[in-house]
This record gives structure tokens, sequence and C-alpha cells, in this order.
């Protein structure tokens, strides 16, 4: 084999290569079977996850229940976080804005609203009452049910 010959066969050993390290970094990127989610429309890294969607990797166990308006979706989230909104944002199911008083939620699961425009908000609740303090000040709590809301 002349030398242009063993320079394409090592190029060629090279490209595949690196196609198969690609190809199983996709693989291990996506390894969380359980959760059911898209791509939000127009949106790189909004995600929308289904109902019923076991989110994150941890363990700690609990439920968010979603409501918008137009549909409520209730998640099982599994988080080592210390907060629910580090939770939340790590598993990219709300963020926001983090001023002096914590993380203000503007987007959740998908569905962004806007107090300036049309004076809504996503109220949080902590095992069906309104919280007293937000989502960077309330500690994860196994089993318990947080639920984000849309209110006027």
């Amino acid at each position: 084999m002349n030398q242009k010959n063993r320079n394409i066969t090592k190029s060629l050993q090279a490209f595949c290569l690196l196609l198969t390290a690609t190809l199983c970094l996709m693989l291990v990127g996506c390894g969380d079977k359980d959760v059911q989610s898209s791509q939000a429309p127009g949106s790189n890294d909004a995600i929308i996850y289904e109902d019923g969607a076991v989110i994150g990797e941890g363990s700690t166990e609990f439920t968010l229940v979603v409501d918008n308006t137009e549909d409520e979706r209730t998640f099982t989230i599994l988080t080592d976080a210390e907060t629910v909104g580090d939770a939340l944002t790590e598993c990219n199911v709300a963020s926001g804005e983090v001023g002096e008083y914590g993380l203000f939620i503007d987007t959740v699961n998908g569905t962004t609203v806007s107090y300036e425009e049309d004076q809504s908000y996503w109220a949080f609740y902590v095992n069906g009452e309104y919280a007293t303090v937000g989502v960077s000040d309330t500690p994860v709590e196994a089993g318990a049910e947080y639920a984000l809301k849309v209110e006027s």
C-alpha cells in the first residue's frame, strides 16, 4: 500500500473513531429512559415534559404539579439538590431571574408568563398551601407535593 492510501486509511479510521465516540456520548446524554419530553417550539433549551414524566436523578423524590391554566401535568422529580428552586432549574423544568429574593420563575415546562404584560405569575404551593417563601428558600422534602400554578 502506498503512502497516499495509508493516509486515507488512517483518516477514515480516525473519522470512524470520532463518529463512534460522538454517538456513544449522545446515547449517554439521553440515558434517563423514564423522561418523556420534547423541545419547546422555537427554543433551543426549553424542555416540555409530558404528564407523568419522571425527571432528574437523585435520591430524593417529590411530586411537582404544573398548572398553566390550559392543562395540568404532574411530574416525579428525583434530585439531590437542597432547595426546590435548585431541583427545578437543574432539571430544566423552570427558569427565571435570580434577584434579591431568590429565583423569580417566569417559565415552567415551556410556558412563560409575564407580570408586566398581563399581571400573571407562577404561584408556588407546598403540600396544597400557598408557600410563605420562594422556591429558592424551600428545602426539598422527600414525598412532598409542590405546585406551580399560573395566577393573576
